[in-house]
């Protein structure tokens, strides 16, 4: 499988992007000023598409090529958007489940985490445009050809996604270890969504001041943790298991 396409120089990025190409990544030199990357941040605008400043090292390291201080990633799946997804589930008489992960950066545990999606039904998964995994080639081969069917939202930022969440009418369910509830004892049906964090950090806490309530996995060992791609795959088939038990699913 291919590693997602690269594009540089300042001219074939622009055109690339106006060509209706989706956006991965994109690296701008910290210092790159000139009139035609006025233009490319002014496109970038237009078509919001958030891009990272690095300083031109890490644009060597990338390729030996003259980069001209710009490098993006053509993404290897056309992303979706939450705010068109949610209304269609509705329409289709579906109570959306919905999958956050909030500062997850290994894409291994993203792809098994989409696997276990794929397999419960979950109707999109959700991860923010900047400090995150993206869904690469390792992301694909490890959900096994999940991530080419589960739709994937990138947005803004994972706040903003609960908010839009929540007004919606989906009940937000973060995990946390600070919680005093157990998740079996959550109520998980009618429109869910989970939000998941990384193993070092966890839910942001906004994100866990956000959701509507935040729950547990208990654990009886030594080890401070579980894998995220583990935790994600309890949660999920919790809310299979109440929606099976009430006749939903």
């Amino acid at each position: 499988m291919k590693e997602n396409e690269m594009i540089f120089g300042v001219r074939a990025v622009i055109e690339a992007i106006q060509a209706g190409k989706e956006i991965d990544r994109l690296y701008i030199k910290r210092d790159l000023q000139s009139e035609l990357s006025r233009e490319l941040l002014a496109v970038l605008k237009e078509y919001g598409i958030i891009a990272q400043r690095v300083p031109v090292e890490r644009l060597d390291r990338i390729t030996r090529k003259n980069h001209q201080g710009v490098i993006a990633f053509i993404s290897a799946i056309t992303y979706q958007r939450l705010e068109d997804i949610i209304p269609f589930l509705y329409e289709q008489g579906k109570d959306p489940f919905i999958v956050l992960l909030d500062g997850i950066t290994d894409v291994r545990n993203f792809g098994a985490i989409a696997r276990s999606c794929e397999c419960a039904g979950v109707d999109a998964i959700v991860i923010p445009a900047k400090g995150s995994v993206t869904v690469n080639a390792d992301a694909i081969k490890t959900s096994a050809g999940a991530l080419h069917v589960l739709p994937v939202c990138k947005e803004k930022n994972i706040n903003q996604a609960i908010r839009f969440l929540k007004d919606s009418g989906v009940t937000v369910i973060a995990a946390t270890e600070k919680a005093a509830d157990v998740y079996m004892d959550a109520p998980m049906e009618g429109p869910i969504a989970l939000v998941m964090g990384a193993e070092d950090t966890g839910v942001s806490n906004d994100n866990l001041r956000s959701s509507d309530r935040i729950v547990k996995i208990p654990q009886f060992g030594t080890i401070g943790s579980l894998n995220v791609s583990v935790a994600s795959s309890i949660l999920i088939y919790e809310v299979v298991r109440q929606r099976m038990k009430n006749g939903s699913m």
